[in-house]
């Protein structure tokens, strides 16, 4: 056979697979969805699906952020701790400046986060596991200390309406989210820069040896996902009307869970923003009607935990074919 023909099957041989995961991703929540319907009357009702679209906001932006990171086959454990101290930050300035001021500063402190991270691994080549696990601790202590562990009211009603109000009828936190995921779409795959970060994540050294910088790359990545966190936090404080360094714990593991679960690879290389906001409005929708049917907290975080092992395996079966 040919060296065309052999391409053209080894690339049939990896989107059949491929294609048929992202179809299962969708199938899975529209299935989700019909079940939801029968067991809670009010799952349908606008002001729920609303809901669920409002609550789904904040972890989305997170994973759309955390996709970048993934697809380079790295990771950011960090996002929790940057979203909390972006809260911290956001509060302390409206304290005395003004909402023109307080954003775009917020939103440029979680993008240096994001730097610091990527300079330790890009460049020092430190395994993004442990500088981003070291991270955690580093933004949330200083999180801690700028507030000596009392949170900070927010009194702005002009910020308040970002994170609670409505514009034409839909949560404007929703807006920001499909916003966030339409301009990440339009980067990852309709620009130079988002193709060479699927090459850097399906096999680095020949990136590298085709031209891509992928340093440099590997640094925007972590930028994005940083600023993602600060958009994240933004939302946060809006809502609860209160900076406190414990905003976000935990967050980071969620957002993770939401990529994993939309289908993109933790070895870096496959997966797309869209298939993350599947992800994210999967475990919505789950945590969602686990609260309308009034099943036990402690029991939903065994559904969500046994739900990432899940997604897991099936991905797994999915692309073993052309690995």
């Amino acid at each position: 056979m040919s060296e065309s023909g052999n391409a053209v099957r080894s690339l049939t041989d990896r989107t059949i697979p491929l294609a048929k995961q992202q179809l299962g991703i969708v199938m899975a929540l529209l299935l989700l969805l019909i079940v939801s319907s029968f067991l809670s009357s009010r799952f349908l009702s606008l002001p729920n699906l609303l809901n669920v679209l409002r609550q789904v906001a904040i972890v989305g932006i997170l994973a759309i952020g955390q996709t970048f990171v993934i697809l380079t086959a790295g990771i950011d454990l960090s996002v929790g701790a940057i979203l909390g101290l972006c809260v911290v930050l956001f509060a302390d300035i409206l304290q005395t400046q003004s909402l023109a001021i307080a954003i775009p500063v917020g939103l440029l402190c979680g993008g240096l986060m994001g730097i610091f991270n990527g300079v330790g691994i890009a460049y020092a080549r430190i395994p993004a596991f442990i500088m981003t696990l070291g991270m955690l601790t580093f933004w949330r202590g200083i999180a801690f200390i700028c507030t000596s562990g009392t949170p900070i009211p927010i009194t702005d009603a002009t910020y308040y309406y970002v994170g609670n109000g409505y514009l034409a009828g839909v949560p404007i936190p929703s807006i920001i989210l499909l916003l966030t995921l339409f301009v990440a779409a339009f980067v990852l795959h309709l620009t130079p820069f988002g193709r060479c970060v699927y090459a850097i994540g399906s096999n680095e050294d020949a990136a590298h040896l085709s031209g891509v910088p992928t340093k440099r790359y590997k640094l925007l990545v972590y930028t994005i996902c940083g600023f993602c966190a600060g958009i994240a936090g933004m939302v946060y404080s809006s809502q609860l009307s209160v900076g406190t360094p414990i905003a976000g714990e935990g967050y980071e593991l969620d957002a993770i869970a939401a990529v994993v679960v939309g289908g993109t690879s933790l070895f870096g290389g496959s997966g797309s923003v869209f298939r993350t906001f599947v992800g994210t409005l999967f475990i919505g929708v789950l945590a969602n009607i686990l609260n309308l049917t009034g099943v036990d907290p402690f029991v939903q975080q065994l559904a969500k935990g046994a739900l990432i092992v899940i997604a897991v395996f099936v991905m797994n079966q999915a692309t073993k074919d052309w690995k």
